[in-house]
């Protein structure tokens, strides 16, 4: 089935729903996480939520331009009180994120919208900067 404008907007959202999420949740991990040794990802992690923050000013522009309403909706962020599952919480994000963006690039050139689908590129390879940190953090 071919993709519309109104039903990527719709997908778009729920991209934008999920990088407020990562956000919160990047928070509230580097809030929560302890010890000398994740000094260094609690570190970026708080960059990682500044970058889901760009991620979803992209989303909220590019969203307006093909003429959809930018959503407010969050979805609940994963909490978790060891450091590791945290990490682990965040990397599934991550992996989640890298195969949303790569669905999306698909369905902006199937639409010709490749502004947009260079501008997803930018977010994706971002993503999988995050996912490559927290694996190098779990050891994996």
């Amino acid at each position: 089935m071919a993709i519309t404008i109104e039903k990527l907007v719709e997908l778009l959202n729920g991209d934008l729903s999920w990088e407020y999420t990562a956000m919160v949740q990047y928070v509230q991990h580097s809030g929560v996480m302890k010890g000398a040794k994740y000094g260094d990802i609690i570190k970026e992690i708080k960059i990682h939520a500044q970058e889901e923050l760009q991620h979803a000013l992209i989303l909220v522009d590019q969203i307006g331009y093909l003429g959809g309403v930018p959503t407010a909706k969050v979805y609940e962020a994963a909490v978790s009180g060891d450091n590791k599952e945290m990490l682990r919480q965040d990397l599934a994000g991550e992996e989640d994120a890298i195969r949303r963006y790569k669905e999306r690039i698909g369905q902006a050139e199937e639409l010709k919208e490749l502004a947009l689908a260079q501008k997803l590129r930018e977010i994706l390879s971002m993503e999988q900067e995050h996912a490559m940190d927290l694996k190098n953090a779990l050891g994996e």
